[in-house]
């Protein structure tokens, strides 16, 4: 009998091989939605079930106010946004940030938080009963510098980090503080069936690490070790993003913070050498991505495509490898290359 979605996620984690080549999906809006009118699909589901894809289902509670309760015109963080298109896709881009001037430690904690009493929690017992059991249940998340760049402006928050060392501290505690109970609350009431929690950060550039280690260490390891924690608590894997030429943090994520499944692998990026990246740390995680998206799937061949997936197949192996875009795919990537996809990793798992 086939395994479900869910079941083929939980043998890799087990250190198992699945009974197929599990895969998984990333795309922008722009693109899925283009994608279901091309393949005929009306929902997600029946994508996922044309192309055997072993999506996750993706779980997270809701703000009930959408706006900063001092700036109708910002979100539930006091950020202010707008759309901005760039021609082939259409991003939020933070354009305010509200504690870009906050000078001292005070200032921060006069700030007002949003608060994780004023979330919405229903819609993740919804998705977890339409779910049934069928596809692992993931949680998000904890990605803390990302959202502190936004309140304070992406130069000042890394400047942050040499010249105003108390005030990143404040702030990301105040993070930290918020999304633990918010995600304590999340795992409590999904407890026993959510499956995988994300953790994130983007800690790579093209070319090289964005932050140095000791400043890892300092603002952001103490504080995802925590939330590891807490998630493994609940029986939970962890699922661990960032963007770029990280190799360098790889080591703490594992040993310290305890990550079992590494994405994206862009490995077009100094340092992210497939063979390297399995010979230093395949025993520890399971790699998920590794389909190109800055030039394979946007811009290459569908032999091209076809190509990458048997070579990534024979790197990682069928039993520490989860199939899927390094990144969202892009709206300029053609039907056909991830068509080619995935129909290349159901024919490599019937051989």
């Amino acid at each position: 009998m086939p395994m479900t979605p869910r079941e083929r996620w939980l043998a890799l984690l087990a250190g198992r091989e699945s009974d197929r080549i599990v895969t998984d999906y990333w795309a922008t809006d722009e693109f899925h939605a283009r994608f279901k009118r091309d393949l005929d699909c009306p929902d997600d589901e029946s994508l996922w079930q044309r192309l055997v894809i072993d999506r996750p289902c993706n779980v997270c509670p809701e703000p009930r106010s959408l706006h900063h309760p001092d700036d109708p015109q910002a979100d539930n963080w006091g950020i202010r946004r707008r759309r901005v298109d760039y021609g082939t896709g259409i991003y939020d881009e933070a354009v305010y940030h509200p504690l870009a001037r906050a000078e001292t430690v005070g200032e921060v904690h006069a700030f007002c938080w949003p608060r994780p009493e004023d979330l919405d929690y229903s819609p993740i017992t919804r998705a977890i009963d339409q779910n049934a059991g069928r596809r692992a249940v993931m949680a998000w998340h904890y990605e803390p510098f990302l959202l502190y760049a936004q309140l304070r402006g992406l130069e000042q928050a890394f400047m942050d980090l040499v010249l105003s060392p108390d005030v990143a501290e404040a702030i990301l505690g105040h993070l930290f503080e918020f999304y633990h109970e918010r995600n304590r609350r999340m795992l409590e009431i999904g407890r026993g069936r959510i499956d995988l929690f994300v953790l994130a950060e983007d800690l790579g550039g093209q070319a090289g690490p964005l932050i140095s280690l000791d400043h890892y260490r300092r603002f952001l390891l103490p504080n995802q070790v925590r939330m590891a924690t807490l998630a493994r608590s609940f029986g939970c894997h962890i699922f661990y993003h960032t963007d770029g030429a990280s190799r360098p943090f790889l080591p703490d994520l594992i040993d310290k913070v305890g990550i079992e499944i590494l994405n994206p692998v862009q490995w077009r990026c100094a340092g992210m050498e497939r063979e390297g990246l399995v010979r230093d740390f395949g025993k520890a995680v399971v790699f998920h991505g590794a389909m190109d998206n800055q030039y394979t799937l946007p811009f290459g061949t569908v032999a091209e495509v076809a190509a990458e997936v048997r070579e990534n197949l024979a790197i990682f192996g069928r039993g520490r490898w989860i199939c899927a875009p390094c990144h969202n795919i892009q709206s300029i990537s053609p039907t056909v290359n991830i068509v080619t996809l995935f129909e290349t990793a159901e024919e490599e798992s019937n051989r």
